[in-house]
């Protein structure tokens, strides 16, 4: 039962004693999990952070991997490279003597990375919930719109978790609306399919991060942190996120990598925006033909195949207000 209180997320976690929040879209992604960790640990669970990673696992020292595409990332783990969010975030939790072991997922089609999930939740003793974070909406995309942004790891991590069995909770969370605009996401379209999912019943509302909150503080520290530790490879994302967390508004500059382009940050950016993982699911039209992936470019392959063959694409529409 839901409750003006409680928004409908932390109800489906409420009974939940074990979560594993991982990044579902590669890079800094973890990052949009990090409030929601730190929210749900002062709430006395165990927690566990993942991320599916754009770094050079594979060069790592054997010692770091638990199996197969899964690695276990602390501070102290050795990397070619300034470029290496899993282990920056193990920094900062250190420095804040929080668990500091932060799991990587090497960018694999969807059945190895199933396989990997299946080591960590062993590994972790079983969970009793996985949330998969994005940031940005572009994991919210069904298919069939104008542009779908960046999908192939979104679509690989949401096929793998909701093919997990004996989970009983998989939710879905997405900060920063609007930041993938530039990726060709239209935001109308993204509200569009929010509305169907709460008629399927499946969206589980919004909540913001505000600045003075613990978590918002502490989300702006590491993101600050990432940002000095990255300085030729910033979030954007997550710069963005936190310039909007902060309440700055509009063209906000915060790295070399925006330049040319015009950013809009608002408040909306500041909101979660949370939905079932196997109800988003099904309401894809593609995922089931990524089962038998074992390459992330065979998912894109998949993906040009049946944009392909779906042939008209719903438009991007304006705001109308």
């Amino acid at each position: 039962m839901f409750t003006l209180q409680e928004p409908p997320f932390f109800a489906r976690l409420r009974d939940a004693h074990r979560v594993l929040i991982a990044g579902a879209g590669g890079g800094f992604d973890v990052y949009a999990g990090l409030p929601l960790a730190l929210a749900l640990r002062s709430a006395g669970k165990d927690v566990h952070l993942a991320n599916l990673s754009f770094a050079d696992l594979y060069g790592l020292d054997t010692e770091v991997w638990l199996d197969h595409d899964v690695a276990a990332i602390r501070p102290d783990t050795a990397a070619r490279g300034d470029y290496f969010p899993e282990r920056t975030l193990a920094r900062w939790l250190a420095e804040q003597d929080l668990p500091s072991t932060v799991y990587a997922f090497p960018q694999t089609g969807v059945l190895p990375l199933r396989a990997a999930y299946h080591t960590l939740v062993d590994h972790l003793g079983g969970v009793d919930a996985i949330v998969l974070v994005d940031g940005g909406t572009d994991i919210l995309m069904r298919g069939d719109e104008h542009g779908l942004g960046t999908p192939e790891e979104d679509m690989a991590s949401l096929a793998a978790v909701t093919g997990l069995e004996g989970i009983p909770r998989r939710l879905v969370a997405c900060l920063g609306f609007g930041v993938d605009a530039h990726h060709g996401v239209n935001h109308s379209l993204v509200l569009e399919n929010l509305a169907a999912l709460e008629r399927d019943g499946s969206y589980l509302g919004a909540f913001s991060l505000p600045p003075g909150s613990r978590e918002g503080a502490l989300y702006l520290d590491a993101v600050a942190h990432a940002q000095r530790c990255t300085p030729d490879h910033p979030s954007i994302v997550n710069g963005s996120v936190a310039a909007a967390v902060r309440g700055d508004f509009g063209d906000v500059r915060f790295t070399e990598r925006t330049k040319g382009s015009e950013l809009f940050v608002n408040p909306l950016m500041a909101l979660y925006f949370c939905v079932d993982a196997t109800g988003l699911a099904r309401r894809n039209l593609y995922l089931d033909r990524l089962e038998n992936t074992a390459l992330m470019r065979q998912i894109s392959s998949v993906i040009a195949e049946f944009r392909d063959e779906v042939g008209r694409q719903r438009p991007p529409r304006a705001f109308p207000h």
